[in-house]
């Protein structure tokens, strides 16, 4: 079977599934495995967002999205000439990747019908009904039933540890700097397995902005900032140019020193099997206590108001 991947979480899947000498193209954000990186690369950003900053990032976003209706350019040309017999991508949002009725439309061009298949997890369950889904599609369904039970094994040992903690701090996932963002979708489930109370994410939904103000008055005890895209040198970078309020110190988080920084890119924002990994990762933020040895680095951040943001790192 000739596999296209759009989604860096899908490819993901395929080499999971044993299915990585069957990929004939990926995105130009498919990084892992590194053998991901030798496939053919079938789309390209409409803009370079190496350069620029979040809320610079944000507005490039919204005016792509109005303009053209994507941030994203697929190689029909090259699609035709890979004859993919799968292709796979979602149709959630338009910022993860290239949109839906772009895929369809270049499909319909390819010779023997190419079957599109969107996959568009909300919830840490949908992400593993994916991997099942994928390993149907493929024939490689007991490979697909491997996989899942053993990630969910992982996801039980995490859930039970946490479980014996007498705390549940309130956790704010921060998913985008400026404008700030809330988490959706599958944070705030992952972040009541590991034993915290995600008060302001947005469960089962996409991510939606929220304001400072909310943000303070809920008070967070742990913030974990995970910008959708970025690693971490990319957010210790943003973080160091970001206005954050007045009340940004008086947060308990940041007083108690309880401010995390976690690679969105590779775990948090991409629903694939390292899911489980970013699961097990926020456990030890929320409750290091119950990890022994677990000790995120400081970073010591200077602002240009002069005030210093210490954050710890991690994953």
């Amino acid at each position: 079977m000739r596999i296209c991947s759009l989604l860096p979480s899908s490819t993901e899947i395929v080499f999971a599934l044993g299915l990585g000498e069957d990929l004939v193209a990926v995105t130009h954000e498919c990084d892992y495995p590194p053998d991901a990186k030798t496939k053919p690369v079938i789309t390209a950003s409409i803009f370079d967002p190496h350069h620029h900053t979040s809320a610079e990032i944000d507005e490039a976003i919204r005016r792509g999205l109005h303009e053209q209706g994507t941030i994203y350019r697929l190689d029909a040309k090259l699609l035709d000439e890979l004859r993919p017999d799968l292709i796979l991508t979602q149709e959630l949002c338009d910022v993860c990747a290239v949109a839906y009725s772009q895929v369809t439309r270049a499909a319909r061009l390819l010779p023997g019908n190419p079957r599109v298949v969107s996959l568009d997890p909300n919830r840490l369950g949908d992400i593993l009904d994916n991997i099942c889904l994928v390993g149907e599609l493929t024939g490689r369904e007991a490979r697909a039933r491997e996989v899942v039970a053993a990630l969910g094994q992982r996801i039980r040992e995490v859930a039970e540890t946490a479980g014996r903690s007498a705390t549940r701090p309130r956790v704010f996932s921060l998913d985008w700097v400026e404008p700030p963002i809330r988490s959706g979708q599958w944070i705030p489930e992952m972040v009541r397995l590991a034993g915290g109370v995600e008060g302001l994410g947005v469960d089962g939904a996409p991510a939606t902005r929220i304001t400072w103000e909310e943000i303070a008055a809920y008070a967070p005890e742990v913030i974990v900032i995970m910008p959708c895209g970025f690693g971490i040198d990319r957010i210790l970078r943003e973080l160091e140019a970001a206005a954050f309020p007045e009340a940004w110190d008086r947060f308990p988080a940041t007083a108690a020193g309880r401010v995390y920084v976690v690679d969105g890119n590779a775990y948090f924002n991409r629903p694939g099997p390292r899911m489980v990994d970013s699961l097990e990762l926020l456990a030890r933020i929320i409750h290091p206590e119950l990890y022994p040895g677990f000790a995120p680095r400081s970073v010591s951040l200077r602002q240009p108001n002069g005030r210093t943001l210490v954050v710890g790192v991690a994953g």
